[in-house]
C-alpha cells in the first residue's frame, strides 16, 4: 500500500510539474537580467518596466479586456434567453437549431475567420474594435449555448408552471426558479466564453484593424525578436487569473460561512467584496486607455496633408517604436501601426479590401504587386531623402527607378557558424554543401521558409534560384530530402535567433540582419556567404492604389529615410539601413557593426540574386517544402 501510494503520488507530482513547470519558467525569466529567453543572468525588474511604458501593449491588453468583458456578457445573456427557448420548442426545431449551433464550434477558425473578414468587406464595414467584438460574440454564443442546455434538459419542466400557479409571473418564474436551477451552465459557459475571447488570435488577426490589437496578435506579432516583455505580459495575466480564481471561490465560502452569522450583514459583505472587485477592474481598463497612444490637434496636419491618420502595415518587430511616437510628435498625426507575419498574409488582406497607406513588403510581392496594378506611382518631389539611399539599392530588377518603392531594409541570406566548432576551411570549400557533411550532423537549424530553402538547394547544385525548370527544381527537392533524412537538422523559425545566441547548434541558415544580432550577442558566432551566391533581399516602402493619405505616406516615407531615423532604426531593428551615410557610419571605423560580417550585404557578385514572383514555381516549392518537412 505504501508504495502505491507514493507511486501515485510521484505520478500527480509528475502531472503538475508537466502543466505548471512552463509557466514557472517563464514567471522566472520575466525577471530576468538579460534579453535571454533561456540563460538567466541576474535579478531585474526591466521588462516590466518595459512593459508599462510601451504604449502598444498597454492598448493590447485594454483591448483584450474590454473585448472579452463586452463579448461574455453580451454572448451569455444572449446565450441563455436562446437556450431557454430552445427547451421549450419543438424537437424538430430544438434539434435543428443545436446543430447550426455545433456548427461554428466544429468548424476550423482559420474558415470561419475568413469567412468573417469576407462578409465585413462585402457589407463595407471597416474592420477595427467593433468588428473584432462582433466577431467574438458571434462565435462565444454557441459556448454558452452548449454550456447551459444539460442543466435545461435535467430540469424539471413543471417548475415554471407550478411557481406561475401560486401566483408568480412569467418573468417572477423566470428570474426566481429557472434561473437560479441553471446558473451553474451560465457561470461554466460565462467562463468558457470570456475564455474564448481573451485567447482568440486567429479570428482576431483576420477581423482586426486600424490599430486595434488583442494580446494574441501583440505577442505573435512580437515573435519575430526576442522581447522579455513577453514573459512579463504572461506574468501578470497568470497573476490575474489566479486572482479571479481565488476570488470566484473564496467568494461562496465567505458568504456561507457570514450566512451562519447573519444573513444582511452577508450580502453587504459580499456586495461591497464585488464591488470593490468590479472599481478595481474598471480603474484598470481606465488607466490602460489612458496609457494608450495620445495623439496632437491635427488642424495643421489636416491642411497639410488632407489627412490626419496614416496606416502603416510592415511585418511584426520591424521598426522601432520611437520613430513612430516621433512622427507623430512632428506632424500632429496619428500612426495607426498593424503588423504581418508574411508577404503572403499581407497579400491575403489586401485582396480582402483592406486600407493601407503604407506597405513594406519584399521584393519579389512588391513585383506582383505591381504587376496585378496594387500600387500608385510615387511623387519624387515629395521624397528628398531618396537622394541618400546606398548605392547597392539602385537599379533593383524589380522597380529599377524607384517609381513605386523605396527601400527600407535590405541583406542577404547566409550561414552562421560557431567559429570553434567549425572549420572555415570546410565553409569556403563546401559552400552550401557543408548542410550535408555529416561532421555536422545534429548540429544544423534550417530556416522555414520554403524560397530561401530552395534558394540554398538551387544554388549548391549550381542553379539559378529563379530557375522555372521543373527537373532543377525537383533536384533541389532532393537535394534537401537528402539533408533532412541524413543530416537530423532542426528546423526553425525566429526562435533560432535566441538558441543561436546560447551557442545551441554550430550552424544556421538566417536572414543577415538576425545574424547581425546573434553575431554582437555571442562573440564566438561567425556569418558566411557562400560563393554559389545568396538571395539579395530588400524590403522597400510603397503606397497602394486605395491609400486614403497619399500625402502624409510620402512624409512617413522621407521621414524614415532622415539620417536620424534610418540611424535609430537600423540600430535598434540590426538590419542593413538602407541610407548610404547610416550604412557608412554604421560599417566604418568606430561603427557599431565594424567587425560584423553579417551587416553589410554583399554588393556587386555575379552569383547574388534578387527573387522573382513566379506562381507555377512557388507553387511547385510549397508542395515540395511540404514534402520536406514531413519527412523530417
Amino acid at each position: 500500500m505504501k508504495h502505491e501510494k507514493l507511486i501515485r503520488r510521484v505520478l500527480l507530482g509528475a502531472i503538475f510539474l508537466f502543466f505548471y513547470f512552463p509557466i514557472l519558467y517563464m514567471l522566472v525569466f520575466s525577471f530576468n537580467g538579460s534579453r535571454s529567453l533561456t540563460s538567466f543572468d541576474g535579478f531585474s525588474f526591466q521588462w516590466y518596466e518595459k512593459m508599462f511604458h510601451d504604449a502598444n501593449m498597454m492598448e493590447a491588453i485594454y483591448y483584450t479586456l474590454i473585448t472579452a468583458i463586452i463579448a461574455t456578457a453580451v454572448s451569455t445573456f444572449v446565450g441563455t434567453i436562446t437556450a431557454i427557448g430552445l427547451s421549450k420548442s419543438r424537437k424538430l426545431v430544438r434539434e435543428l437549431v443545436t446543430q447550426i449551433n455545433n456548427l461554428p464550434i466544429m468548424n476550423p477558425e482559420i474558415v470561419t475567420a475568413v469567412g468573417l473578414m469576407l462578409f465585413y468587406v462585402s457589407v463595407h464595414m471597416e474592420k477595427g474594435f467593433i468588428t473584432m467584438l462582433l466577431a467574438h460574440i458571434a462565435f462565444c454564443i454557441p459556448y454558452v449555448i452548449l454550456s447551459i442546455m444539460p442543466k435545461l434538459r435535467s430540469l424539471d419542466d413543471n417548475l415554471a408552471e407550478a411557481a406561475m400557479d401560486l401566483g408568480a409571473t412569467p418573468m417572477q418564474a423566470l428570474g426566481k426558479v429557472i434561473v437560479p436551477q441553471i446558473m451553474p451552465g451560465i457561470v461554466s459557459g460565462a467562463l468558457i466564453a470570456f475564455t474564448m475571447s481573451f485567447d482568440d488570435f486567429t479570428i482576431s488577426y483576420f477581423v482586426s484593424g486600424n490599430g486595434v490589437k488583442n494580446i494574441s496578435t501583440l505577442v505573435w506579432t512580437m515573435s519575430k525578436r526576442i522581447n522579455p516583455s513577453i514573459n512579463s505580459l504572461s506574468a501578470i495575466i497568470v497573476l490575474m487569473i489566479t486572482a479571479t480564481l481565488i476570488l470566484v471561490n473564496v467568494l461562496p465560502l465567505l458568504k456561507e460561512w457570514l450566512d451562519q452569522k447573519n444573513k444582511a450583514t452577508s450580502k453587504r459583505v459580499v456586495g461591497i467584496v464585488s464591488l470593490c472587485f468590479v472599481l478595481l477592474i474598471s480603474g484598470g481598463l481606465a488607466w490602460l486607455k489612458n496609457g494608450a497612444k495620445q495623439t496632437m490637434n491635427r488642424d495643421e496636419a489636416i491642411a497639410q496633408f488632407g489627412s490626419d491618420t496614416l496606416k502603416v502595415y510592415n511585418a511584426g518587430e520591424y521598426i522601432d517604436p520611437q520613430i513612430n511616437e516621433a512622427f507623430e510628435q512632428q506632424y500632429g498625426v496619428k500612426v495607426i501601426y498593424d503588423t504581418f507575419d508574411s508577404n503572403e498574409l499581407m497579400y491575403t488582406k489586401l485582396q480582402g479590401g483592406e486600407n493601407y497607406d503604407i506597405l513594406i513588403p519584399s521584393d519579389y510581392m512588391i513585383e506582383r504587386l505591381i504587376n496585378e496594378d496594387y500600387l500608385q506611382e510615387l511623387d519624387h518631389s515629395l521624397i528628398p531623402n531618396m537622394s541618400s539611399l546606398a548605392a547597392g539599392l539602385n537599379d533593383l530588377e524589380y522597380d529599377p527607378d524607384h517609381t513605386y518603392s523605396v527601400p527600407y531594409f535590405w541583406g542577404t541570406v547566409g550561414i552562421v557558424y560557431n567559429k570553434n566548432n567549425v572549420d572555415i576551411e570546410d565553409l569556403e570549400k563546401e559552400g552550401y554543401n557543408i548542410l550535408k557533411d555529416q561532421k555536422y550532423r545534429g548540429h544544423i537549424y534550417l530556416y522555414d521558409s520554403e524560397r530561401d530553402s530552395f534558394m540554398v538547394a538551387l544554388k549548391a547544385l549550381g542553379y539559378s534560384m529563379n530557375t522555372d525548370k521543373e527537373e532543377e527544381l525537383e533536384a533541389a527537392y532532393e537535394w534537401l530530402l537528402e539533408v533532412v533524412s541524413t543530416m537530423d537538422p532542426e528546423i526553425v523559425t525566429d526562435e533560432v535567433i535566441d538558441a543561436m545566441i546560447n551557442g545551441n547548434k554550430d550552424m544556421a541558415v538566417v536572414y543577415s540582419g538576425d545574424a547581425a544580432y546573434i553575431l554582437a550577442q555571442n562573440e564566438a558566432m561567425s556569418y558566411y556567404l557562400p560563393k554559389e551566391g545568396t538571395n539579395l533581399w530588400s524590403d522597400s516602402m510603397v503606397i497602394p492604389q486605395n491609400a486614403r493619405s497619399p500625402k502624409l505616406a510620402h512624409a512617413y516615407i522621407n521621414y524614415i529615410l532622415e539620417y536620424e531615423n534610418s540611424m535609430n532604426n537600423s540600430r535598434f531593428v540590426g538590419y542593413t539601413s538602407s541610407n548610404g551615410e547610416v550604412l557608412e557610419t554604421l560599417s566604418g571605423s568606430g561603427g557599431e557593426f565594424e567587425t560584423n560580417e553579417a551587416y553589410l550585404p554583399r554588393m556587386n557578385y555575379d552569383y547574388d540574386e534578387i527573387f522573382h514572383y513566379n506562381s507555377k514555381t512557388k507553387k511547385i516549392i510549397s508542395d515540395f517544402w511540404t514534402k520536406v518537412k514531413i519527412a523530417k
